[in-house]
């Protein structure tokens, strides 16, 4: 599992520092997450095809830098985030930090907080236990739906501290131990996480920037694996910015209701129209006995704004709020007034964020074509990233290298289900214009190091066998 989760890790620079970048990413990314054991030298050697040596001098760096500790007779173990140095990045350096798809807070966000604080006195007189949420904030999210043409009533909705938590609870109602879940791939990394930890087997689909959802395998995929669940973004998927067709959405509901499986719909992403040429339904079904959709401020608002929802069944937002409180007791009163408050102004907050991203995906389209003509750019309509085409598999040591430049991004594989997408680099533009752009002279000139330092057997690309 090391081995296929190290992808293209080889550089003509010594190989034993090109493996301890590998794993370094691994455990900046968290897919090793901390006191995770690593393989003996002798073992990882002999899987990765290079001496013991070699390990061993990548274990001795790994160690210098606080990543790993070892432990005569008890091998080595990843440690904490907080007692690893960051990588080769010096801490004081002014570094562009796109590791976070999340655009700055709406700039009227002070404000409300501000109005909501206020009122305190009246807030405080309330409970504040409430595993189903703010009846006023659940009304307001059931008419946005009911505005896009999806009756909802206040009781199909549920309050959670965040989209996460949202997909953390679905999970863990909806799916058993060992129970299959179709999801895209590449997909979120943090809900392949939640459905993974609840026990659940993953069945990846892919989605391209050019050829959108495979539904070929779609359908395959839901007719054998017979998965209980579906966890979609069918508006500006994250990574790729793909919107599903209206012809893409019809056939996953289809399928999906053919072997009676739950369609998870993330819309975290669904505002976040920049310029898309028409606007289908999220999806052609609106059952809600048959399809979960989950949503949040933290694109649309800020990051650092918990609240999120989930909208479902009557009946199963009761078994959900029953299974809440293993988790928690429910979703800050604070936050859900500021929320409550910022509804009625979505309208204004949604044309805003068009803007800013606008501004941020065209800075970063010019400066990629300008700097890197040779990678494939794709063009999306919204969201918050690009998923980057790389001519090589190098996206893990392109993302060590920038790191070492100041630039701080995820690399390709970290939004994989089983392993893959080396040739692909995540670049949000949610940052401002000019960080943007610095940031494409940052990945030029790492490119560069990374390619001409890279073995011979990975440059060629064989284009016919005769």
């Amino acid at each position: 599992m090391l081995a296929l989760s190290l992808g293209g890790w080889r550089t003509r620079e010594p190989a034993y520092e090109a493996l301890a970048d590998g794993i370094r990413l691994l455990c900046l990314d968290n897919r090793l997450a901390p006191r995770t054991a690593l393989p003996a030298e002798r073992e990882l050697a002999a899987t990765l095809k290079v001496s013991r040596t070699t390990v061993a001098a990548a274990y001795r760096s790994l160690r210098d830098t606080r990543h790993i500790e070892s432990t005569r007779g008890s091998g080595s173990v990843t440690l904490p985030l907080g007692r690893r140095e960051p990588g080769r990045v010096d801490p004081d350096a002014d570094t562009i930090d796109l590791q976070q798809a999340s655009p700055p807070a709406w700039p009227g966000l002070a404000g409300v907080i501000a109005g909501v604080a206020g009122s305190a006195a009246s807030l405080v007189s309330r409970v504040g236990y409430d595993v189903v949420g703010r009846p006023e904030l659940r009304t307001a999210i059931a008419a946005g739906y009911a505005r896009r043409g999806i009756p909802t009533s206040a009781d199909q909705v549920l309050i959670t501290t965040g989209a996460q938590a949202a997909i953390h609870l679905s999970a863990t109602v909806l799916l058993s131990r060992g129970d299959r879940v179709l999801v895209e791939t590449p997909t979120y990394p943090h809900a392949a996480d939640a459905l993974r930890q609840a026990g659940a087997r993953l069945v990846g689909v892919p989605v391209t920037t050019g050829d959108g959802w495979d539904l070929d395998r779609a359908e395959q995929a839901f007719s054998r694996a017979l998965p209980v669940m579906a966890y979609l973004m069918p508006d500006f998927q994250n990574p790729t910015g793909r919107s599903m067709s209206g012809e893409e959405r019809a056939a996953v509901v289809a399928a999906a209701e053919r072997v009676g499986c739950t369609l998870v719909v993330d819309e975290t992403t669904a505002e976040l129209d920049i310029d898309r040429p028409d606007d289908p339904t999220a999806l052609v079904s609106d059952d809600p006995s048959t399809v979960v959709r989950i949503g949040s401020v933290g694109k649309t608002v800020w990051g650092g704004l918990r609240v999120g929802w989930i909208r479902a069944d009557g009946a199963l937002i009761r078994r959900l709020a029953a299974a809440r409180s293993t988790h928690d007791l429910g979703t800050p009163e604070f936050e859900q007034s500021i929320v409550t408050e910022l509804f009625p102004r979505m309208p204004e907050i949604v044309a805003q964020r068009s803007h800013v991203l606008r501004q941020g995906r065209d800075a970063l389209v010019a400066a990629l074509g300008r700097e890197l003509p040779e990678w494939s750019v794709p063009h999306v309509h919204g969201g918050v990233s690009l998923w980057v085409g790389l001519d090589e598999p190098l996206s893990a040591a392109v993302v060590m290298e920038a790191r070492s430049r100041g630039l701080l991004l995820s690399a390709g594989p970290r939004f994989s289900v089983d392993g893959g997408h080396d040739r692909h680099l995540r670049i949000p533009f949610t940052a401002t214009p000019e960080s943007l752009e610095r940031s494409a002279e940052i990945l030029a000139a790492s490119w560069d190091r990374v390619r001409r330092a890279a073995p011979a057997t990975t440059a060629p690309r064989l284009e016919a066998v005769v």
